[in-house]
């Protein structure tokens, strides 16, 4: 009986992916280390800083994509540093708003001077940033898919 390989060629690749994924991801926590910023952290600052309006917490978290619970629990610790307000929406009593406060606004400034690790893709061309971003938004969007087929909750709102 012949042995079957290890691994085919997508799992190859989604390990590489998830090998430079982790790489990327650890060089851009050292990096917000050196501000007093966490990544998910750095993650909401930037949200709330592009966003036009207060931002709830449901939103954040499928921006995120993390549940709800950690990201309340992920706002809870914002708030105590003083990066942001959470604030009950005056019309809908039961809807929270999150919003930057000036201390988090200049946390966003600070993280942003030094943000090597955003700008690792400069080691490729144009046509290849082209080409990955198309390809990302592909296994993105069919990472999504099958979350939602796996475990339906938050991913399920086609705003998402």
């Amino acid at each position: 009986m012949a042995d079957l390989p290890l691994f085919n060629e997508d799992e190859k690749t989604w390990e590489k992916l998830f090998r430079t994924s982790g790489a990327l991801y650890r060089l851009r926590e050292m990096e917000l280390a050196r501000v007093g910023l966490s990544l998910m952290q750095a993650a909401v600052l930037y949200f709330l800083s592009i966003s036009p309006e207060p931002l709830t917490p449901m939103k954040i978290s499928r921006l995120l994509h993390r549940q709800p619970h950690t990201t309340s629990a992920l706002l809870l610790s914002m708030e105590r540093r003083g990066f942001i307000n959470r604030t009950r929406d005056m019309e809908r009593k039961n809807l929270v708003r999150v919003s930057l406060t000036e201390k988090g606004e200049a946390a966003f400034q600070r993280q942003l001077r030094g943000r090597t690790a955003m700008n690792i893709t400069a080691c490729l061309s144009r046509e290849q940033v082209a080409v990955l971003n198309t390809v990302l938004k592909q296994l993105h969007d069919a990472a999504i898919d099958m979350i939602r087929q796996m475990k339906p909750g938050p991913y399920d709102d086609a705003r998402f």
